[in-house]
């Protein structure tokens, strides 16, 4: 029932303008509005007592996927705010965050980010530079930068990580929900991208910006466990995005072979153009069987942390694969950027790359298998 009102909005609403949302570079405000108010999407994954829906990690799943079949940049946008921005309130904030934040995060009042990674970070997202002292007052003072901040000059708040004991490591790592409109924050570039061009990525400033004491996200030296987290969700739900997207691009390939006449015949019944839709659909069987059991398990409140790790490593290398086979069964039109495959083959190399590279999640995939001697509890 859920997939098909999402689906219906989406292709009613987003399908038509995603090539002027593109062009534009934005995703209109009103149509996140409208997202979290006519269909209640943005508290899909929440409960009912927090202003949710209450269909946990599988409704996320569900709407991961349908966002990302018709447009990659919304599903970004939507991504960062929903599992990255409103998330780590709901499983580590006050009654008074929630009551704040989380609720005008789910009725798409205020629109969320996530600001961990730093300029010269690398893929040690946690070797932060960014630092926060405290005040006799109990606030804290803000100062550092962040890089590649997806909706960082969108958003009415974020999560952002800072150093406050330097001498613990990631002990000493708090997570603040931060209000943008706060005095010395500030927007320093917005960057231009290969793909996802309606998804806004910042790179922004903290200039003596003063956090006041309850804006604290959890207990001071515990960021590094509040990014943990909902990065493990995010990239569950960010395999969900690479599937929709598979999914999309197989029926334009189909489409494409069967309305594509070469020498008298439907290029449907060339071979390799069978071996190709093959290939994309074992792939899109593969990813969903993965994706849903997984998020059956966190919503029965298992720790997927590997699952999670696996999932977003192979859904996006795979969906990458399968998108690119897609294109091959367009010939020279699927390189051409009025033709949507090409727009979705620009749009999924990020997947690689976000919610931690894919070199990181197989790093942690091999310390899970190390730390249990090599031996494990089937996933699935």
């Amino acid at each position: 029932m859920i997939r098909d009102t999402v689906r219906s909005f989406l292709v009613r609403e987003v399908r038509p303008n995603v090539e002027k949302m593109e062009a534009e570079r934005r995703i209109p405000r009103e149509l996140l509005k409208r997202m979290a108010v006519e269909l209640e999407m943005f508290g899909i994954p929440f409960p009912e007592e927090y202003g949710g829906v209450g269909l946990g990690k599988v409704g996320y799943c569900i709407l991961m996927e349908e966002i990302a079949r018709v447009h990659g940049s919304l599903a970004a946008v939507v991504g960062a705010h929903m599992g990255l921005g409103c998330m780590p309130i709901y499983l580590f904030g006050t009654a008074e965050q929630k009551g704040k934040y989380l609720k005008a995060g789910i009725e798409g009042d205020m629109i969320g980010a996530f600001a961990l990674t730093e300029p010269n970070a690398g893929s040690d997202a946690f070797n932060l530079s960014t630092m926060a002292v405290k005040a006799e007052d109990g606030s804290w003072t803000l100062n550092g930068r962040k890089q590649f901040i997806t909706n960082g000059d969108i958003a009415d708040f974020m999560i952002v990580f800072a150093q406050t004991d330097k001498e613990s490591g990631r002990n000493g790592i708090t997570a603040f929900i931060m209000d943008t409109a706060l005095a010395g924050f500030k927007v320093e570039r917005v960057e231009e991208k290969i793909g996802i061009h309606a998804s806004r990525t910042a790179n922004i400033t903290f200039d003596d910006v003063r956090i006041p004491p309850e804006n604290v996200l959890g207990r001071v030296g515990q960021g590094y466990k509040v990014a943990m987290i909902a990065l493990n969700g995010g990239r569950l739900s960010l395999a969900a995005g690479c599937l929709g997207a598979t999914k999309e691009a197989l029926k334009l390939a189909y489409n494409h072979a069967v309305q594509t006449k070469r020498s008298g015949q439907s290029i449907l019944e060339f071979q390799i153009i069978q071996v190709y839709l093959a290939k994309i659909r074992a792939t899109i069987y593969l990813m969903e069987a993965g994706i849903y059991k997984a998020a059956e398990k966190a919503d029965q409140g298992a720790d997927i942390r590997e699952e999670a790790a696996i999932l977003k490593w192979m859904c996006s290398e795979m969906g990458g694969q399968a998108i690119d086979a897609a294109v091959q069964v367009f010939g020279g039109y699927g390189y051409m950027i009025d033709y949507p495959i090409a727009r979705m083959y620009c749009d999924a190399r990020i997947n690689r790359i976000f919610e931690g590279t894919n070199e990181i999640q197989s790093l942690m995939v091999c310390k899970e298998l190390v730390k249990n001697n090599g031996l494990t509890e089937p996933l699935v």
